[in-house]
């Protein structure tokens, strides 16, 4: 971190030290966006493709560790059968995992 910071010093012309904190700050937001915010955006994306995508007989997982398996699918909720004759309403946004991906991994 010390060698890019000196490289940052050297490479700003002006001796002002209002430019090179200028360029120190512009540097901290690049990183950030690259490393925090990027990624983060681009899993609630495939989150949501994932939701939308949702269909009858898909196996889920919710947020409150239910395991399920699909009855039916509307715009915002989702009905699953977690046992023999219990079915129970779950809001989309509380799918989290296909349960069917977690056994494969599971006889890995």
């Amino acid at each position: 971190m010390n060698s890019l910071f000196v490289l940052l010093q050297n490479a700003a012309a002006p001796k002002t030290p209002g430019m090179q904190s200028l360029i120190f700050l512009v540097l901290i937001i690049v990183v950030f966006y690259f490393f925090m915010i990027r990624p983060q955006v681009k899993k609630q994306k495939e989150m949501t493709n994932y939701r939308n995508a949702l269909k009858k007989g898909d196996k889920v997982l919710t947020s409150g560790g239910l395991y399920g398996k699909i009855n039916d699918v509307k715009d915002t909720t989702v009905t699953l059968e977690i046992a023999d004759n219990t079915v129970v309403k779950v809001d989309k946004t509380a799918i989290v995992k296909d349960a069917s991906d977690m056994e494969a991994q599971a006889k890995k």
